[in-house]
């Protein structure tokens, strides 16, 4: 498929965004410190002048030898008992994003969903390649379990949720919660994931355009960042989730990804194997969605409805 096809292809509402973000994610400078201040730049937004959310900054242990992990704690202004939580793992192709690219969004499913949200700033590659970023997710996620009390979190409802290369953390984290036993998750909500390193799918061969946004040069890139020059050989299903053998004793899962979106089909063979091995599963593949649509042109109609079927999905996953 070349550029022209993929245009074609999208959902006519999402082309005019699409239009305006291509140049700049089809120009992100190599120089990752640049990368990092534009996509915070075209990412970050005020945020809203109310009390219904709290927010306060915490910098906690990480695991061990590693330095402390920044955390940000989004908490409902107004509640009676206990609630859900919820960890949150930002995107941002393993080298980019922060706390601040994703604070709209925490701000919004506190509101939407009234649980706590804690935003996790994992260190990024490549000056912090695998294991670094699950490490951390996990630290973070063992840290709100312990204080589930003093947060006012219900310790028998937590899930983890996380887009595109947070879609590959979240799904790494619940297999490591499974794996280590120390936190029970209830649900998993891994949106169009970075999953596979090996690329070999037909989505994977489909996306390769560099102009697409998160096609497979940009991708690439990505993977080598985070699993360093000589990954070929074994990767661990931490890293990779693809690759874990078992997926059985997961906690139930939404996954939800865009027709023309590099992962399509590693998400929907994760999800089929999720089934396939017990673990509860809905699955949406949107026509005519490119990679992170629904956030790159929220006004779209297949957007809104994106981000309300997946905002159920959490209320239902955390709370039923």
């Amino acid at each position: 498929m070349n550029i022209e096809e993929y245009i074609a292809a999208m959902d006519p509402e999402l082309r005019p965004g699409f239009q305006q973000v291509r140049t700049i994610f089809s120009n992100l400078p190599r120089d990752l410190v640049t990368a990092r201040k534009l996509m915070t730049e075209m990412l970050a937004t005020p945020p809203p002048e109310n009390g219904r959310v709290k927010v306060e900054n915490r910098r906690i242990a990480g695991p061990v030898g590693a330095p402390d992990v920044p955390i940000r704690i989004y908490t409902p202004g107004a509640r009676t008992g206990l609630v859900p939580g919820l960890l949150y793992i930002h995107g941002g192709g393993f080298t980019m994003g922060n706390l601040e690219t994703e604070d709209v969004h925490c701000r919004y499913i506190v509101e939407e969903v009234g649980c706590v949200v804690v935003s996790v700033d994992y260190r990024l590659a490549p000056e912090h390649p695998f294991p670094a970023a699950p490490e951390d997710c996990y630290a973070a996620l063992t840290w709100l379990a312990g204080n589930a009390e003093s947060l006012g979190i219900d310790s028998s409802r937590i899930g983890v949720r996380g887009g595109s290369a947070g879609g590959g953390l979240c799904a790494a984290v619940a297999l490591m919660a499974r794996d280590r036993k120390q936190v029970k998750l209830i649900f998993q909500m891994p949106l169009y994931g970075c999953l596979d390193d090996r690329h070999t799918t037909p989505s994977s061969y489909q996306m390769a355009d560099a102009e697409m946004l998160w096609g497979r040069p940009a991708s690439l890139l990505g993977w080598k960042a985070y699993l360093g020059e000589d990954h070929e050989g074994s990767v661990s299903p931490y890293a990779a989730p693809a690759r874990a053998e078992d997926l059985s004793g997961l906690p139930p899962a939404y996954l939800m990804i865009g027709e023309l979106d590099l992962m399509r089909d590693e998400n929907i063979e994760y999800a089929m194997r999720l089934l396939q091995a017990g673990v509860p599963t809905e699955l949406h593949v949107y026509p005519g969605g490119f990679h992170a649509f629904e956030g790159m042109v929220p006004q779209a109609a297949v957007s809104i409805r994106a981000v309300k079927e997946c905002t159920e999905a959490l209320k239902r996953g955390l709370w039923s």
